[in-house]
C-alpha cells in the first residue's frame, strides 16, 4: 500500500542531577530509582482528534500533580485553543479537564491517563501540522519520557522543543527514522518544564481544527464569545420586540390620521332647529392640541384664550395697531377645566382685571402650572394612560442610566479582561431606550380613536362656510369653531370663508366697526402673533414657529 499507517517513536532521556547524584550509564532503559518516568503514545485519529495516553509511574512516598492550561499564548495578539474531552485513569491517581486546563493528581505506582484532544491540528500552507505538549505542567522532575506517535500518514517533519514554557531550546536530539522511528532525548526536564512537540503531515490527512482567540487585553476583552453572543440576540429580541410593540400602537394612531374618516358630527341642531357647534368627544382645544401630538405647546395655550373669551370669560380688544387688550369679564368658575383656570390666572392673576399684551411682554407669564396641568388632563380624560411627558423622562432616565451602567461594565470588563463586549451591549440598548423614549407615550384606544375625530373636525374647518349656518346662528358657529381652527392650523382659511359676513362678535372690540368679519380677519391673526410672542417668552412649552 502507498499509504501505510506509520508509527514514529520519539525518546526523551533526562536526568535529574543534584550534587553527588549519580549519572545513567549509556544504555540504560529505566528511569532512575526514585523518579518520576512517563511513556506517552499519541495517536491521530482520521477525524482530527488526538487520542492520547499517558503512563505514568510514581516512586513510593511521591504524589506527582500535573497541571496543563488549555490556552497558549502564540504571539500576535493570538491564543491557541484546545480542548480535551473523555479523561479517564486506570491507576492510583484522579484527572480532569475543564474548559481552562488539563490536570492529574497521582499517587505511587503505575497510572494510565488517556483522554482525547480537539484543536491540535492545524493548516500551514499546504501541509497540516499538529501540536501537543505531552509533558509539561508537573510538579516533580522528569526522569525519563518515551513519546510515540501514530498517524494516518508518516509524518514529513516533526519538531521538538524542551525547557521552560517561553523557551525556543530544541531537544537534545530529534529526527525522522527510518522504518524504526524517530528518536530523541532530552538530559534534563525539570519541574516546570515542558516538551512542546509539533509534526508536520500531508495537506488532506485529517481535517483542521485548530481554534484561535485574541489573547488578552483590549483584544480579548471585546472578542465574540459564547456569553456575548448570546447577549446580542437576547438584546436583539427585546429591541426588536419593543420596535413591534411600538410599530403595533404607532400604526393604530397612523391608521387613525391617515385612514378613511367616518362621520363626525360637528353641527348639531336643537328641537327648535337652532344650529350649534359640539367638538368631538367634548374636547377642548388646548387638549386637541396635546392628543394630536402629545405636547403642550403655545398654540395649545393661545387657543383655550381665544377659547375663554368666546365663552365669556375674558374681553379681546384693540389697542391703536400695535397692542390688544385683554379684559376680565366673568370669574373662573368651576365649569372651567384646571388648566383653563391656569391660563386665565396666568394672563389676569388675582387683582388684576385688564392687561396689555405689551405689558404681559415685559413682565412675562409663568405657564409651568398650565402645561401640568394640561398634561394631567388628558389622562383624566382617558386619551393617555399616563402623563406623556413624565413617560418620556421616564424612559430616557432609563436608558440614560443603562447606557451609563453599560459603559462602568465595559470599562470594568475591559481592565480584568473579561467580556467587555457584554457591556457595550448594554450601552446600545440603553441608548436605543433613551432614544425611543419619544415615542413612548402611546395614547389609549380612546385617544386613538379621538385623533380620526379630529382629523374629521380639521375636515370641516376646511370646507365649511357661511352657508352651512343659518344666519342667526353664524355669529355662535364662527366663534366657538376658531380656537379649534386656531389650534389645527386652519386659522387663515376659516377667517378668510367667512371675512364679509355681517356678524358682530360679542367678545372682540375693534377700533373701527364695518359691520362685518373683513377688518376682523386683517386685525385677528396679528392679535395671535403678539399673543404667541407673549407666551413663547415662559419658555415652558414648544413654539411651533
Amino acid at each position: 500500500m502507498l499509504r501505510n499507517w506509520a508509527a514514529v517513536a520519539l525518546c526523551f532521556v533526562a536526568l535529574c542531577s543534584a550534587a553527588g547524584a549519580a549519572v545513567a550509564q549509556p544504555g540504560s532503559t529505566g528511569a532512575l530509582p526514585g523518579s518520576v518516568a512517563s511513556e506517552v503514545r499519541l495517536k491521530l485519529e482520521r477525524d482530527g482528534a488526538l487520542s492520547v495516553t499517558d503512563v505514568v509511574t510514581v516512586p513510593d512516598g511521591m504524589t506527582a500533580q500535573r497541571v496543563l492550561p488549555l490556552r497558549v499564548a502564540m504571539g500576535g495578539d493570538r491564543d491557541r485553543l484546545f480542548q480535551v474531552t473523555d479523561v479517564a485513569v486506570d491507576g492510583p491517581g484522579t484527572a480532569e479537564a475543564t474548559e481552562d486546563e488539563l490536570r492529574y493528581t497521582l499517587r505511587a505506582g503505575a497510572s494510565t491517563v488517556t483522554y482525547r484532544v480537539l484543536g491540535a491540528v492545524a493548516e500551514s500552507g499546504d501541509v497540516l501540522e499538529v501540536r501537543w505538549r505531552p509533558v509539561s505542567g508537573w510538579d516533580v522532575p522528569i526522569d525519563k519520557v518515551a513519546l510515540s506517535v501514530i498517524a494516518p500518514e508518516p509524518p514529513r517533519s516533526i519538531t521538538c522543543l524542551s525547557g521552560p514554557p517561553e523557551s525556543s531550546a530544541p531537544c537534545t536530539g530529534a529526527e525522522l527514522g527510518d522504518g524504526r522511528g524517530s528518536r530523541a532525548t532530552e538530559l534534563t526536564l525539570a519541574p516546570g518544564e515542558r516538551i512542546d512537540l509539533t509534526f508536520g503531515l500531508e495537506g488532506g490527512v485529517a481535517p483542521p481544527n485548530a481554534v484561535f482567540a485574541a489573547s488578552g487585553g483590549l483584544a480579548a476583552a471585546f472578542a465574540l464569545t459564547p456569553s456575548s453572543i448570546t447577549g446580542l440576540v437576547v438584546l436583539s429580541l427585546l429591541l426588536a420586540g419593543g420596535a413591534t410593540l411600538l410599530w403595533v400602537l404607532r400604526g393604530r394612531d397612523a391608521r387613525a390620521l391617515e385612514g378613511a374618516v367616518g362621520p363626525v358630527e360637528v353641527l348639531v341642531a336643537d328641537a327648535q332647529g337652532r344650529v350649534a357647534f359640539a367638538s368631538p368627544d367634548g374636547v377642548l382645544p388646548g387638549q386637541v392640541g396635546t392628543v394630536v401630538d402629545e405636547h403642550v405647546d403655545v398654540v395649545d395655550v393661545t387657543a383655550t384664550a381665544v377659547d375663554l373669551a368666546v365663552r365669556n370669560y375674558l374681553w379681546i380688544e384693540e389697542v391703536g395697531d400695535v397692542d390688544w387688550r385683554v379684559v376680565r369679564r366673568n370669574p373662573a368658575d368651576a365649569a372651567l377645566s384646571g388648566y383653563e383656570r391656569e391660563v386665565y390666572r396666568a394672563l389676569l392673576p388675582d387683582g388684576v382685571d385688564a392687561v396689555l399684551l405689551s405689558e404681559l411682554r415685559s413682565r412675562g407669564v409663568d405657564l409651568a402650572a398650565v402645561r401640568s396641568e394640561l398634561y394631567a388632563d388628558v389622562v383624566a380624560r382617558d386619551w393617555f394612560a399616563r402623563r406623556p411627558d413624565a413617560e418620556r423622562t421616564l424612559w430616557w432616565w432609563a436608558g440614560v442610566g443603562l447606557a451609563v451602567l453599560g459603559a462602568a461594565l465595559t470599562a470594568v470588563f475591559a481592565l480584568l479582561g473579561g467580556p467587555a463586549l457584554l457591556g457595550l451591549v448594554v450601552v446600545v440598548a440603553g441608548g436605543a431606550l433613551a432614544w425611543g423614549s419619544r415615542w413612548m407615550p402611546a395614547r389609549t384606544s380612546r385617544g386613538s380613536a379621538l385623533l380620526a375625530q379630529v382629523r374629521g373636525l380639521r375636515g370641516y374647518l376646511h370646507a365649511a362656510g357661511p352657508s352651512d349656518v343659518p344666519e342667526a346662528d353664524r355669529q355662535v358657529v364662527f366663534s366657538r369653531s376658531l380656537p379649534y381652527a386656531v389650534v389645527l392650523g386652519e386659522t387663515e382659511r376659516w377667517l378668510a370663508a367667512f371675512a364679509g359676513t355681517r356678524t358682530e362678535l360679542h367678545w372682540f372690540g375693534e377700533e373701527r366697526r364695518t359691520g362685518d368679519l373683513t377688518r376682523f380677519a386683517q386685525r385677528f391673526p396679528g392679535f395671535l402673533r403678539a399673543l404667541d410672542g407673549v407666551l413663547a417668552q415662559a419658555g415652558h412649552l414648544r413654539s411651533l414657529g
